[in-house]
């Protein structure tokens, strides 16, 4: 059984797709601490001026210096980000051929009252997943499964709980990862490869580290092609 372990991200690139496509079991990885210049909170779109961040702000004090959990980190409710959000898509994707596709799903997500940062995030992908057709992929918190340990023997723990046989990590993984605990667990091990065709983007040159919303607003049910369907 495959599985991966990932912290939730905001609209994330096309790479996290794909390991979500690949996975039997996908864990979001949400009761590990909450990284504060990562991807949590925030992506990139393109815009006429170049590439733009999309930030979700949180209510930040004492985050990194309690070491608090991504699933317990609060989105800020007195910022009207949501709608500021929709508006720069809006404004920068309004003429994509797929933008009135998608639009809508973003609008009602960009529109609920939202307290906690990993709910919204991450039932946003699972949304996007969808979209892209991923249906037989079972979703899962880590915040669930109640383990305990750290770094890899926490990773084998989640693991071993689920019955995977079979563990998929990003390539920046190499650093840290120890190798040999997945392997005395009897769990084979595979790193991603990120090699994926350009698209036609609004705003050149291409960029291929953007926001998923960037290749579904541009190509639409055939974005399954520049992910994992290559050559298809």
């Amino acid at each position: 059984m495959n599985c991966v372990i990932l912290q939730p991200s905001y609209i994330p690139w096309r790479g996290y797709f794909h390991q979500i496509y690949k996975a039997d079991v996908f864990v979001f990885y949400d009761d590990v601490q909450y990284d504060k210049h990562g991807w949590r909170n925030r992506n990139r779109i393109k815009t006429s001026s170049g590439t733009r961040w999309l930030t979700i702000p949180v209510l930040s004090k004492g985050v990194m210096e309690q070491r608090i959990p991504i699933n317990q980190v609060r989105i800020n409710p007195h910022e009207n980000w949501g709608k500021k959000h929709f508006r720069s898509l809006r404004q920068n994707y309004g003429k994509a051929p797929y933008f009135d596709r998608y639009a809508p799903l973003l609008e009602e997500f960009y529109a609920r009252p939202t307290v906690w940062l990993a709910d919204l995030t991450i039932e946003l992908t699972i949304a996007l997943a969808r979209e892209l057709g991923i249906t037989r992929t079972q979703f899962l918190r880590s915040s669930s499964l109640r383990v305990s340990g750290s770094k890899t023997e926490r990773l084998v723990e989640i693991l071993t709980m689920l019955g995977a046989t079979h563990y998929i990590s990003g390539p920046s993984a190499k650093n840290y990862l120890e190798e040999e605990k997945l392997a005395a667990a009897g769990i084979s091990l595979e790193y991603m490869i990120y090699d994926y065709p350009e698209y036609e983007q609004l705003y050149p040159p291409f960029d291929p580290h953007v926001s998923i919303v960037d290749l579904l607003f541009m190509t639409g049910p055939d974005a399954a092609k520049y992910i994992w369907d290559v050559g298809a």
